[in-house]
């Protein structure tokens, strides 16, 4: 699992970010933490799983790349618009690979 340097963080989130970050890293499973990553296919703009998820082999082997963390899944909305949002103001489009990965 990669790890955006600018992650973004929901409110809720933000107060245990090192602590969810850290059991990610380890392969800790969290109930009620999700993930934002970049879209497994050219399709989507992002993906929104739980955390546990993202400990199975099969994600594991994708090298998924984490561009937000949330806790609940209405929070993990909110920092998907909020990624989208700043894709748009930055890019003038919703292309959040090419905002992230430049």
């Amino acid at each position: 699992m990669k790890w955006y340097k600018n992650l973004y963080i929901g409110e809720k989130a933000s107060k245990r970010k090192k602590t969810i970050i850290a059991r990610c890293k380890i392969g800790k499973p969290q109930l009620g933490t999700y993930l934002i990553t970049l879209p497994v296919n050219d399709s989507n703009s992002l993906e929104i799983y739980p955390s546990y998820v993202l400990l199975q082999e099969h994600y594991k082997r994708k090298n998924m790349f984490v561009v937000g963390i949330a806790l609940e899944r209405e929070e993990a909305l909110e920092v998907v618009q909020k990624i989208l949002m700043d894709c748009y103001d930055r890019t003038g489009q919703f292309l959040v690979r090419e905002m992230v990965l430049n």
